[in-house]
């Protein structure tokens, strides 16, 4: 078992390398290579890598990572391609958000009880089947943006189709806070009445959004001054790194948001510095590794024991969360006139759930009865990790379906 925090990450880069190589050779996405060869290091196999280096000792790398694909996101966000797709992306944005929430939370209210019996955890069974349902339906909303990035930089997809479906992982990260936010307060007056006001519940996800952006315009303007000092492609490279770290820093410091705060500062690189191409082409250069990193440790957090407690849950939870991201894509697609590639394959697109939905979980873990949040945390962490190897196949034949994949 290795122990040493770089040498593990150079058995994380070489593992990646070999992972996708045989994912394509397989004709696969390198992403399901990349989980793969993760998992395979994990406790749960070969037991290469404990479980305390991967979740503590590297844990920024994930958040490096994270902060990096935000930006990345932010910055395909280019007002004059998005302007004549903006309906279309503000009514699947709401309605996919919704689907899930709506999808995962009823179909919990119903089999919840059947496959739970904590009579005695609270005052009311029926009062903590709301709680649970609520919350792992705001989870739900959540899309992870770093699988589906990683295959538009693979497959060089570009077209209408890959610019609504970035605009709408964007916003929906957006959505997901507000709706976690409210889902977190209503289950803290469930479990506690009277413990938090109406107007804590109002405040406490604006407030959220607001500072995130705030910190990211902040940054994206401070990245627009910088730059213009720097002359080398590796000293804009150090720039951009930089303010990337420095706004995810500020986020967590401050309680804000890292992913909304860096899609603020991508969004801000991208409309309003002439030199917008140069910040974004010097990370292609550390692009691979950093995908290969990200989702190596997620498959590095494998773990047998989280899907035989709460495999069946988990499964519940990955299929209907999927049915409701579908549903709604196809409801706001048509009533937005989207066409027809968007209102098949969209909703395929935005199936990937990882580092954000974990976040959640962990956090909720912290205001659920004892007993419950294990229960909740290794279902939802269970259903991230069957998610993780189905879904960037779904992703990909979304693209190729789409007509976008070069």
């Amino acid at each position: 078992m290795i122990d040493h925090p770089l040498l593990a990450v150079g058995l994380l880069l070489i593992g990646s390398f070999l992972g996708g190589w045989a994912a394509n050779a397989l004709k696969l996405p390198r992403v399901s290579g990349y989980l793969v060869a993760g998992m395979l290091m994990s406790p749960s196999f070969l037991n290469v890598l404990p479980s305390s280096l991967t979740s503590r000792d590297l844990a920024s790398l994930t958040e490096v990572a994270l902060a990096i694909i935000a930006y990345s996101i932010g910055g395909s966000l280019v007002y004059k391609r998005l302007r004549q797709l903006g309906k279309s992306i503000a009514w699947i944005t709401v309605a996919q958000a919704a689907g899930a929430f709506l999808f995962t939370t009823a179909s919990l209210l119903f089999v919840w009880p059947l496959l739970t019996d904590f009579p005695q955890i609270c005052a009311s069974e029926r009062a903590l089947t709301w709680v649970v349902s609520i919350v792992i339906g705001a989870i739900s909303a959540a899309t992870a943006p770093g699988a589906v990035l990683a295959i538009i930089s693979e497959y060089r997809a570009k077209g209408p189709f890959t610019t609504t479906l970035l605009g709408v992982i964007a916003l929906d990260d957006g959505l997901t806070i507000i709706f976690f936010a409210i889902a977190s307060t209503v289950a803290n007056i469930l479990l506690n009445p009277g413990s938090v006001s109406f107007f804590y519940m109002a405040i406490t996800p604006l407030w959220e959004i607001g500072l995130s952006i705030i910190l990211g315009t902040i940054a994206g303007i401070g990245l627009q001054y910088g730059v213009h000092l720097a002359r080398r492609p590796s000293s804009v490279l150090m720039i951009v790194l930089g303010a990337i770290c420095v706004a995810s820093g500020a986020s967590i410091v401050l309680h804000a948001s890292p992913l909304l705060t860096n899609m603020t500062v991508g969004f801000i690189a991208a409309n309003w510095e002439p030199r917008h191409h140069q910040l974004f082409h010097v990370l292609e250069q550390i692009e691979e590794p950093i995908f290969g990193l990200f989702f190596s440790l997620a498959g590095a957090h494998f773990d047998m024991t989280v899907i035989k407690q709460a495999g069946l849950l988990g499964i519940v939870i990955l299929i209907v969360r999927v049915m409701g991201k579908q549903a709604g894509t196809w409801l706001g697609a048509n009533l937005s006139g989207a066409s027809p590639a968007v209102k098949k394959y969209l909703g395929l697109g935005l199936s990937p759930q990882a580092g954000v939905t974990v976040g959640l979980v962990l956090i909720a873990e912290e205001f659920l009865p004892s007993g419950v949040s294990d229960i909740v945390v290794n279902a939802v962490i269970g259903s991230v990790i069957l998610n993780e190897l189905i879904a960037p196949p779904l992703v990909t034949f979304a693209f190729k379906k789409a007509g976008e994949v070069s």
